[in-house]
């Protein structure tokens, strides 16, 4: 799965978006109906598969709600109705639902309208792309949670997920306050694509940090994989000494880093 190439007008692209969140949402539901909601999700200590399609379902409620309210100001997830069913078993029907409406909402919106959001975007574009992001870890939580291995996702998909990630970073206050507190002041830790050949180097400093679309120097700490592991891994859904990735450096800071960003 991946947003086309030169689609021209930025509806286009957020068109294509949408579709990819339908069709992973579906893979999802199609996935959890029917299993056991008590299911632990290890990506996500604590949660359960009822959890996690509570999570999923109320995204896409808030989503749809500062969409289509034009939100100007921040309003928190909890205080949008969730109409959530009773019985846990209903959940993903009840998500299923609930994305068919925010989507509906999100393609009749002009993508370059202002509407409040929780990342560095305040425009309608900046929610197709998150729902995306989210909805390709849930599958992946949901699959690594019954004992499957994550579906393959486009590279050049996952790419733009990594970057979706580091972007958005910066605007999630937990995440950002301990990275803010990993104290490493002119360190620098690179992602490398194994597949696409794309780089990106973090550097750390002035109690944050900031990254760039290539590979520069010599950074403090280095890891390699294809782009779907490495976005599977900046979520915290792998860990970072997992066989699957080649790492260089001070593992140490690749570690903290890891740690200190799951979300």
């Amino acid at each position: 799965m991946k947003v086309p190439a030169g689609l021209g007008l930025p509806g286009d692209v957020q068109a294509a978006r949408c579709d990819l969140v339908a069709s992973y949402v579906e893979s999802f539901v199609t996935l959890v109906r029917g299993a056991d909601p008590a299911t632990p999700v290890p990506g996500r200590p604590g949660l359960t598969l009822a959890d996690l399609v509570r999570l999923h379902g109320t995204g896409h409620r808030w989503t749809e709600h500062l969409v289509r309210t034009r939100a100007t100001a921040r309003v928190r997830p909890g205080d949008v109705p969730l109409d959530l069913p009773a019985d846990p078993a209903e959940y993903p029907d009840w998500l299923a639902a609930s994305a068919a409406t925010a989507l509906r909402t999100l393609r009749e919106a002009e993508p370059d309208a202002p509407v409040w959001s929780h990342g560095g975007d305040p425009h309608v574009r900046f929610f197709p792309r998150r729902l995306l992001f989210e909805a390709v870890v849930h599958l992946a939580d949901a699959e690594l949670a019954l004992g499957r291995q994550p579906a393959p996702v486009d590279p050049g998909t996952a790419a733009d997920g990594i970057e979706e990630f580091l972007e958005n970073l910066p605007y999630f206050s937990v995440a950002a306050e301990r990275v803010a507190q990993l104290g490493r002041d002119g360190a620098g830790l690179r992602l490398t694509a194994t597949d696409t050949g794309a780089a990106w180097t973090i550097t750390f400093g002035g109690g944050g940090f900031g990254w760039r679309r290539r590979a520069g120097g010599e950074p403090t700490a280095g890891v390699e994989g294809t782009a779907a592991d490495l976005l599977l891994l900046v979520y915290g859904r792998y860990a970072a000494d997992d066989p699957r990735f080649s790492r260089s450096g001070d593992t140490a800071l690749l570690d903290a880093w890891i740690t200190a960003t799951a979300v």
